[in-house]
């Protein structure tokens, strides 16, 4: 399964008929074996830090990401720590961060202190299957949800020729190469989040990533780097135009009685 294409399945709907209420999120990937946020990120965002794990044994830890406490996280108790294996671990060793498949997965509450808010989020997604799943709320309100569409699409079928497929890491090179592994970028280019919920729904399969890093931009734009992932209209819109739609049958057969 690829990874690198994500589809946005639901953005929050504000009042009884349906005003979408979706951020415009950038979601953009990193070139092969590449396992951190971009330099062009670290350059443009005002307060920037990660979290690798490995000095973590487990989940409902909390963290500031190395910011002085500019930008603190708390990961629920549903969150599991690895050590560096085939399916994980940036630069092959120390450890990194799995939700559980079949479980409710974790969530990473996010606050900061003087900053506005967070709007970039990366991390390295590897070991990348069809349940991996992420999404982004501010205020209790879902503002972008995305999961593996079609990852062929962007990067093709895992091969041998495939620079994405398989470990990239010295101590596991070559192994698990029937899965990509690549750093994600999520840009909020109009809006912040303060939670982070991620999951995976195949019950056999765990959905693993390291390097979580955290950013605010204060222009949100600069902070987009690597190739853009192609995602379809938000659910919502098409809910949106479905009610309305729905709507205006109703009224017709009004019209009509």
């Amino acid at each position: 399964m690829r990874s690198i294409v994500f589809s946005v399945l639901v953005s929050g709907m504000v009042g009884l008929v349906g005003v979408a209420k979706a951020d415009i999120i950038s979601v953009t990937y990193g070139a092969a074996g590449v396992q951190t946020a971009s330099s062009t990120v670290i350059a443009n965002a005002s307060f920037i830090g990660t979290e690798n794990f490995s000095t973590r044994n487990s989940g409902g830890l909390t963290t500031d990401y190395g910011t002085g406490g500019v930008i603190t996280g708390v990961y629920s108790t549903g969150a599991a720590i690895a050590g560096a294996d085939q399916y994980g671990g940036a630069g092959g060793s120390g450890s990194y961060i799995n939700a559980i498949g079949g479980t409710n997965g974790y969530t990473i509450s996010l606050a900061t202190n003087g900053a506005p808010g967070v709007n970039y989020f990366g991390y390295w997604l590897s070991a990348l299957d069809q349940g991996n799943q992420i999404n982004f709320s501010r205020d209790g309100v879902v503002v972008g949800t995305y999961e593996p569409a079609d990852l062929v699409a962007t990067l093709g079928v895992c091969s041998t020729s495939n620079p994405y497929c398989g470990n990239p890491n010295l101590a596991f090179a070559g192994q698990d190469a029937g899965e990509p592994f690549a750093f994600v970028n999520f840009v909020d280019t109009n809006g912040f989040f303060d939670q982070i919920g991620v999951s995976e729904s195949l019950s056999a399969a765990n959905y693993e990533s390291d390097n979580h890093t955290v950013a605010y931009c204060s222009n949100a734009s600069a902070c987009i780097a690597g190739t853009s992932i192609n995602v379809p209209e938000p659910v919502s819109l098409v809910l949106l135009v479905t009610g309305l739609f729905a709507l205006g049958t109703v009224r017709y057969r009004v019209r009509r009685d």
